[in-house]
């Protein structure tokens, strides 16, 4: 696997989007060529190179390349977006946009990242050492289609809004999270280390949550079934069983009711 290494050089006025640093976009280039590919600033396009120094150069296929973005990166936007192979590697924190809409590849975050990451992910793997921001996981605005493939493990805390309208695949959550959990979801796993604030799986017709630690508030459309060992994300304990969101209409299977489920450590 080629490696290309980006370090930012000069910070913007206002929010860059560099849509094209993946490695499908890089795929091909040398260092020459991928300074010259253009990123947007407000209304202006301008070129990597302008704030950004490139080294390496990429592999014939995204799947051959690998992507270092390097240095304080809080106003770059979309590193990993539409990615579908390959990988990358951000040593810094981002800003919003990480992995947003991603079908495969891997993307290692050794830092925070901003909001609206993995929006709409559909297959690959995302890794942050750090934390992550609002609406991990969820849908664009105004769209219906969350996450549905692929997995997310964040080692810090997560925001408000994970995992809305989401149908598939796996987040899991080693440090706390904020309000509003696979709001919407109709399929999906949500895996909380830490402690969880409410609203958890308002709205949602399938899914599975499950919380190590505490929730503040539990909302009223969860009903508790049963006492089941589980193990999840390599971890086995006992858990309080709920069903939900009762207030919202439920698919059946084989003349039984599909609800989504919480699962709260005992």
């Amino acid at each position: 696997m080629n490696t290309v290494t980006i370090t930012i050089k000069k910070q913007p006025n206002l929010f860059i989007e560099a849509e094209c640093f993946t490695p499908d976009a890089l795929a091909g280039k040398n260092a020459e060529k991928i300074a010259e590919l253009p990123v947007y600033i407000g209304r202006t396009t301008e070129k990597v190179g302008d704030y950004f120094e490139v080294s390496g150069s990429a592999g014939a296929t995204a799947a051959e390349t690998k992507l270092v973005v390097a240095g304080d990166l809080t106003r770059v936007k979309y590193i990993g977006s539409k990615m579908t192979a390959g990988e990358v590697v951000i040593n810094g924190d981002t800003d919003m946009y990480v992995g947003a809409w991603m079908t495969g590849g891997k993307i290692t975050a050794n830092g925070n990242i901003g909001h609206f990451a993995a929006t709409s992910m559909a297959g690959g793997e995302i890794v942050v050492n750090g934390n992550a921001g609002n609406y991990l996981g969820a849908s664009y605005r105004g769209d219906w289609r969350g996450m549905s493939d692929g997995k997310i493990v964040v080692s810090g805390n997560v925001g408000s809004d994970c995992g809305t309208f989401m149908l598939g695949g796996e987040i899991c959550v080693g440090g706390n999270i904020d309000v509003h959990v696979m709001t919407h979801a109709d399929g999906g796993k949500v895996v909380v280390f830490g402690n969880a604030k409410s609203r958890l799986g308002g709205q949602a017709s399938r899914g599975e949550m499950y919380v190590f630690g505490t929730v503040d508030v539990m909302l009223p459309g969860y009903v508790y079934a049963r006492d089941e060992e589980v193990e999840v994300c390599g971890k086995k304990a006992l858990f309080a069983v709920y069903n939900g969101d009762i207030a919202d209409r439920h698919p059946t299977r084989k003349g039984e009711t599909i609800y989504a489920k919480l699962y709260l450590k005992k």
